[in-house]
């Protein structure tokens, strides 16, 4: 980790924020070729999740105000337990701390944190005494504009803006299930004490897509591709299945189909994006650590020298968001499912009488008489006036049964959530395609990363520092930026130390022009990985490199190697 960390940082990928005031714990810089590669990461689930779905993309605030996340439930229930020192006053997450210090998992409460410091006596590693354990809530809290201001929140996560743009949504996809909406963009999580460099961030950037269906339709036409595809799955009592998702469902591993297609579509872009399959595996929530509305979950996890973190979280949501929000705001989140044909259904209905409800509820009459006509018919009936429960006698209606015509059902939709942590996959990509090898009898560092993934595809490097090498190298780098291509020119250095600097950096080709260029007007082509050579004619470069970097081709199928 050290090693890959420090090529990172030298080479500018990223590097800690705010470092020349000493920086803080939880944010990082994306570097050039971080940027870089990032971007394209972000542009690679776009393709997967959103050009190829039945799916929208939408951008909402990163500020939230307090309505929203006191419906979605993170004003109260978004905490963890912290421990402060007495004397010290560092302060950690507890369970974290727990974990490392005593080797075993805790339950996330006040109470439990307070026993285990009792039983234990678990100390700071001052040696000072912590203080009794609180509830901290990881939203950052802000006020939105002057004075007393309004309260608000960064949010924690890109999901609450689609539930509460629902209804909007909806309409644009004409109220027909499923679609999916999908949004890209920072999420702030005021972690107590995170440790692990990119691993654990207090600003991160994620990839969320809120897939809506019919509760009792949990599947997708696709899934007809990935039925027989066999997924490194852990279950939720930790045993591992090298099995097909088709099987998995009808075993009742997975719940349902739609999460199965999830499942078999994440692998499929993590392995496009440069993880290692070998180190790929899909672990399912065990029900103590399932969130209380969740039907099914399950993380990818990559291995790192971090261990296994977790990088995609795929959760079956239920109608949980979109019911709180319907119960909080009062806006109707419900979507009118029409059936074949029109069915013809007997109920019983409650009449009111309002000849004994005048005399009885006076000048409020009129309103009983309405909350009659909706309630389902019960022994006793109540209804709320002036925000009091009142009990309305019998005598003051009649129940009938009615036949009624239905065109359709109103439903609140389910939602199947792929959410994906792009830092950790950033990282992670570049852990698994950090390699070393032997070129020409010296160590080369070498970052294999996948050829449409790498930040600076080609490099164009004249073999001599002078004229007429520089210009021909500068008119061949200009006109591979025309087509898309990102191209680095560089004249800095022998051209053998080139080479390694953009191995180093991933660059899948480096161009050399050298004196035969002013022969015949080819140049030589190098291929990252096999340090293989070919020579090529100038007018083709953009084409065939086009090909390449779009595929996994051979360079060798396009000309003749003249050295290896």
């Amino acid at each position: 980790m050290s090693e890959i960390m420090e090529m990172l940082i030298r080479r500018g990928f990223l590097w800690q924020s705010f470092e020349i005031y000493g920086g803080i714990a939880g944010f990082i810089d994306y570097g050039p070729l971080g940027n870089g590669l990032r971007r394209r990461l972000e542009n690679l689930w776009r393709e997967f999740f959103v050009v190829n779905e039945r799916a929208v993309e939408i951008d909402c605030p990163t500020i939230g105000i307090e309505e929203v996340y006191v419906a979605s439930g993170h004003a109260t229930s978004f905490t963890d337990v912290a421990i402060e020192c007495s004397e010290c006053g560092k302060v950690y997450r507890a369970d974290h701390y727990v974990k490392e210090k005593l080797g075993f998992e805790i339950d996330e409460s006040v109470e439990a944190v307070r026993e285990i410091l009792k039983e234990f006596d678990l100390r700071c590693e001052c040696g000072g005494k912590f203080k009794d354990p609180e509830p901290f809530n990881l939203m950052f809290e802000t006020k939105i504009g002057p004075g007393r201001g309004k309260k608000g929140y960064l949010r924690p996560e890109t999901a609450q803006g689609i539930f509460i743009a629902f209804r909007r949504l909806s309409d644009y996809f004409r109220d027909k299930l499923p679609f999916g909406v999908a949004q890209v963009g920072r999420s702030y999580r005021n972690e107590i004490s995170p440790r692990q460099g990119v691993i654990r961030l207090r600003e991160f950037n994620q990839a969320e897509l809120e897939y809506f269906v019919h509760p009792e339709k949990k599947t997708h036409p696709g899934f007809e591709n990935y039925r027989e595809k066999v997924v490194k799955l852990v279950d939720k009592r930790d045993v591992e299945h090298e099995i097909e998702l088709g099987k998995a469902v009808k075993k009742g591993i997975i719940l349902n189909e739609l999460i199965a297609y999830f499942i078999a579509k994440t692998e499929e872009f993590l392995i496009k994006a440069g993880i290692d399959r070998s180190k790929l595996r899909f672990r399912q929530h065990k029900d103590d650590e399932r969130a209380h509305y969740a039907c099914d979950c399950w993380d990818a996890e990559v291995l790192t020298s971090y261990g296994w973190i977790e990088v995609v979280g795929i959760a079956d949501r239920g109608c949980y968001d979109l019911s709180r929000h319907m119960e909080y705001s009062g806006e109707d989140m419900t979507v009118f499912i029409p059936y074949k044909e029109p069915v013809k259904v007997k109920k019983k209905v409650v009449i009111p009488d309002m000849k004994k409800l005048g005399p009885l509820f006076k000048k409020k009459a009129k309103k009983v008489a309405e909350e009659l006509k909706k309630m389902v018919p019960s022994e006793k009936i109540v209804v709320v006036l002036d925000g009091e429960e009142v009990e309305v006698p019998r005598e003051c209606y009649r129940i009938e049964e009615v036949e009624e015509i239905v065109h359709g059902e109103k439903v609140v939709p389910h939602v199947i959530e792929p959410s994906f942590g792009l830092d950790r996959i950033t990282y992670a990509i570049l852990e698994h395609s950090f390699d070393t090898d032997v070129v020409d009898g010296e160590e080369r560092k070498v970052l294999r990363l996948k050829r449409w993934m790498a930040p600076v595809q080609v490099a164009v490097l004249p073999l001599l520092s002078r004229e007429p090498f520089t210009s021909k190298a500068l008119e061949i780098t200009n006109e591979l930026k025309k087509v898309g291509i990102f191209t680095e020119y560089d004249d800095s250095g022998s051209i053998g130390r080139r080479y390694r600097r953009y191995d180093e950096i991933g660059t899948p080709f480096c161009i050399t022009v050298d004196h035969q260029t002013f022969e015949d007007e080819t140049v030589t082509l190098r291929d990252r990985d096999t340090t293989s050579q070919i020579r090529i004619a100038i007018k083709s470069l953009s084409d065939v490199l086009v090909n390449l970097l779009n595929s996994e081709r051979d360079i060798r199928e396009f000309g003749e190697v003249f050295r290896e």
